[in-house]
């Protein structure tokens, strides 16, 4: 019995082949499965809810800012901002896709701005300057992976804008009144002094009272009109394509950019940015830029300065010296002669410390002059004198009491002293306040150091939330003001200045 035909080998083959690929099937399917099982609604945060969480958290943050925030933080502020506008427009499609599945690489960003959200909360909370500066090297990394989010893609991403301050309004006007006009002085809990206390305080002299400016009502306000204020937006493919320009919104205006490459401008009036009189504010604007059937927008942040810059006192200790004067009435000096002759007594005195010899206000007196004669008085045999004699030291007084007699048969005697005006240096100190004055962008505030001064203190109240006090000249670390002294070193100048940025 013979065997039957063997199948060939191909045929083999073909069915192997067969059975991995049924097997390769089988395991992309089951791949499949579980991916759409982790993709499902409700196993963890979508994109979208994330962007939406980053939103909120932004949001808080700059309700919460006060105004060393406003100022110190804004820029951080910004950054966060652009990132989470950046992500959303990358992520906008995408939205329903479950966070947690990015890979590392796509998260990272978003890391980036929950580290600087975080930065930015610390510094709220614990306000100072190492927080902020957390805050702002945070804000530096964040915009670093900003920049890379530039290189990815053809999705319009704005990466900076100006300015970061709008200036104050010109059209707010101020009156200037001199010293003794009538007119309402600054509200006294505007600043908050506290004289030092004990002796040295006691005298308290008010300076010249100077020109300071008030400022004036609403219906006496300067007619200076605002110039706009110039917006540029800079970034990658927001001019292109060929749809309808960009256009940015802020309150009630809206405008359509300018277009130059990677750039858009605006020119913005002033008065479409919300302004308040003392304090710094936020103002958000809105860029819509459309590209096909898609509308993008990005928040722009600005902070708004106030009409008033600012207040300040300044105390300075002036020590003085005050002359201080008495009358000296030295000891009686006798001076006796024998029958026919002639004796003179030499003294001299020296000042009590710390006192001096007014030489101009000095004299000798002579007390008695007494003559004998075989033993009868008689004040005339006696020719002596009291005069004053050069000194050895120029600081003492020295007198000579003389005793002569008449006729060579007659004894005398002659007492004598001298009367002079002892003077001193006495230290006074006092304290001289210049009193609450108001700070102005247009016109530096002067104030002068006054003789004598040993010791000053400066009060600054800035957008009446920043409080600072300065013992010296030196760099305020205050933005928007400069404290330098004039040429001579006599007057202490206050400059508000919109345009001196941290």
């Amino acid at each position: 019995m013979t065997a039957g035909p063997k199948p060939p080998k191909s045929g083999k083959r073909l069915r192997t082949i067969g059975i991995v690929v049924i097997f390769l099937c089988a395991a992309a399917a089951g791949l499949v499965v579980l991916f759409d099982r982790a993709e499902a609604p409700g196993s963890g945060a979508s994109i979208g809810e994330k962007l939406a969480a980053l939103r909120a958290e932004r949001a808080s943050l700059q309700a919460r800012a006060d105004g060393e925030a406003r100022v110190g933080l804004l820029q951080a502020f910004r950054v966060a901002g652009l990132m989470t506008d950046a992500l959303a427009v990358r992520y906008e499609s995408n939205g329903e896709r479950i966070f947690d599945r990015l890979p590392d690489a796509r998260r990272q960003p978003f890391a980036e701005v929950d580290r600087l959200n975080a930065a930015i909360r610390d510094a709220l909370d614990r306000p100072g300057e190492g927080a902020r500066g957390a805050a702002r090297k945070a804000a530096d990394q964040a915009a670093t992976q900003l920049d890379r989010l530039a290189g990815l893609g053809d999705a319009p991403l704005v990466l900076a804008y100006t300015p970061r301050f709008v200036p104050p309004r010109l059209a707010t006007g101020e009156l200037t009144l001199g010293p003794g006009s009538t007119g309402s002085t600054p509200p006294e809990n505007a600043l908050r002094l506290d004289v030092p206390s004990g002796p040295a305080a006691a005298p308290t002299v008010p300076s010249a009272v100077p020109t300071v400016p008030r400022y004036a009502p609403d219906f006496a306000a300067s007619r200076d009109e605002d110039p706009s204020v110039e917006v540029e937006v800079v970034g990658v493919f927001l001019g292109s394509g060929s749809g309808p320009p960009p256009v940015l919104a802020i309150g009630t205006w809206r405008g359509v950019a300018a277009i130059a490459p990677e750039r858009l401008r605006f020119s913005v009036p002033r008065s479409a940015f919300a302004n308040d009189a003392a304090r710094t504010t936020f103002a958000s604007g809105s860029l819509f830029v459309r590209r096909g059937s898609r509308t993008m927008s990005f928040q722009l942040l600005f902070t708004v300065l106030p009409d008033r810059p600012g207040s300040f006192a300044l105390d300075q200790r002036v020590r003085t010296t005050e002359l201080e004067a008495k009358t000296l009435v030295s000891p009686e000096i006798l001076s006796r002669a024998p029958a026919g002759e002639t004796r003179t007594v030499r003294r001299c005195f020296d000042p009590p410390a710390g006192w001096r010899f007014d030489k101009e206000r000095r004299r000798v007196v002579i007390v008695e002059r007494l003559g004998w004669l075989d033993d009868v008085a008689d004040s005339t045999l006696n020719n002596g004198s009291v005069e004053f004699a050069a000194e050895e030291d120029p600081n003492q007084i020295c007198i000579v009491v003389i005793a002569q007699p008449v006729t060579k048969a007659a004894r005398t005697a002659t007492i004598g002293r001298f009367e002079a005006t002892l003077v001193r240096d006495r230290p006074v100190e006092q304290i001289l306040q210049s009193g609450i004055r108001a700070l102005d962008w247009r016109e530096p505030a002067r104030v002068p150091i006054e003789a004598g001064m040993v010791e000053w203190k400066l009060y600054v109240r800035l957008f009446d939330e920043i409080d600072r006090e300065f013992d010296r000249v030196m760099p305020s670390g205050l933005a928007f003001l400069r404290i330098t002294l004039d040429a001579g070193g006599k007057t202490l100048v206050l400059q508000a200045d919109s345009t001196a940025e941290p």
